[in-house]
This record gives C-alpha cells, sequence and structure tokens, in this order.
C-alpha cells in the first residue's frame, strides 16, 4: 500500500497518471460499453467506430492493469476470450455514463458558437 495522499493539482502526484488512464477517450468509450455486461473484442471492434485493433488491445490491456476491467479466458480452441467490469470499473462507469449523458443534453449548447466561426 502507497502512503500517499493523491492529490492531482500536484504535477508530480501518481494520480496524475490514473486521470490519464480514465481521461484517453478510448477509455471512455470502452468502459460505459461494458456496463451491459461483457464483451468480447470484435463486439468492442464493432461498437466503436474508429479505433484500431492495436489502440482497443493497448487500452483494454491499461484498463486490466489499473483493475478497471478483467479479462476471462476461456481456454478454448479457438480462443475466446471476453472483457467485463471489475468492482472498481463498474463505480467508474457509473461516472462516465453521467458525463456521457451531460455531453448528449449538452451538445448543442457546447458546438453553436462552433457551427457559426
Amino acid at each position: 500500500m502507497l502512503d500517499i495522499k493523491p492529490d492531482p493539482y500536484a504535477a508530480l502526484c501518481p494520480s496524475r497518471q490514473i486521470i490519464a488512464v480514465i481521461g484517453d477517450k478510448w477509455s471512455l468509450l470502452i468502459i460505459p460499453l461494458l456496463l451491459d455486461g461483457p464483451m468480447r473484442n470484435a463486439e468492442l471492434m464493432r461498437a466503436i467506430e474508429g479505433i484500431s485493433q492495436k489502440m482497443l488491445t493497448q487500452t483494454l490491456k491499461r484498463l486490466e492493469d489499473y483493475n478497471l476491467v478483467t479479462r476471462r479466458d476461456y481456454g478454448e480452441v479457438p480462443p475466446r476470450v471476453d472483457y467485463r467490469l471489475s468492482p472498481l470499473g463498474h463505480s467508474l462507469a457509473a461516472v462516465i455514463s453521467s458525463l456521457d449523458n451531460w455531453v448528449i443534453e449538452n451538445f448543442e449548447d457546447m458546438t453553436r458558437k462552433q457551427s457559426h466561426a
């Protein structure tokens, strides 16, 4: 257990790395998708337009490293693997879903000035 009081406003605080992981655009898209239950790699690829296989794999690995997503390998041939939210990931997904809803509700106000430029 680290003996550090997290302070994301401090430049050298390791909590900044956590913010970088959860604030990544692909993480912000993957985590809420997993709220509906486990998904396989191909399902995630179909659901998230524009993500490359390499970026999906890297993001899932990073989310797994931070205990937000768990990977289940069924040990079958052909390989069958799925990804699901950990309890920690579930608590974060609720927050991200709120953010998603805010974006949807405020999209017009946020883009109004841009369309007049």
